[in-house]
């Protein structure tokens, strides 16, 4: 964002916001990309399996709390950037899980 020195705050505001509010409907008309999200969803469900499977209720207490508060706080940052319903859950599990793209 640019802006001159000598324009008012008010000015500032609306063009940051009119140019924050094109970044989010851009941002809400690009479908997800989720199989990697899936991938990594899938690695963590089979993470979790074998850890109760060998009985590790320690670890795997550990493991499913970190990926809960991270899909919960993906979730509530989705939430105050403005997306709703549907996108935001898809964003949040995106955030979450998205790094399953990489195998």
């Amino acid at each position: 964002m640019s802006f001159d020195e000598n324009e008012p705050q008010s000015v500032r505001e609306q063009r940051f916001a009119a140019e924050q509010a094109e970044r989010r409907a851009a941002r809400k008309a690009v479908p997800l990309d989720l199989r990697g999200a899936h991938v990594g969803a899938v690695i963590v469900i089979v993470a979790l399996v074998l850890l109760s499977w060998f009985g590790k209720p320690a670890a795997l207490g550990v493991v499913s709390g970190v990926f809960l508060l991270w899909f919960a706080s993906a979730l509530a940052w989705a939430y105050a950037d403005g997306d709703h319903g549907r996108h935001a859950l898809q964003r949040a599990y995106n955030v979450t899980f998205g790094w399953g793209d990489g195998f």
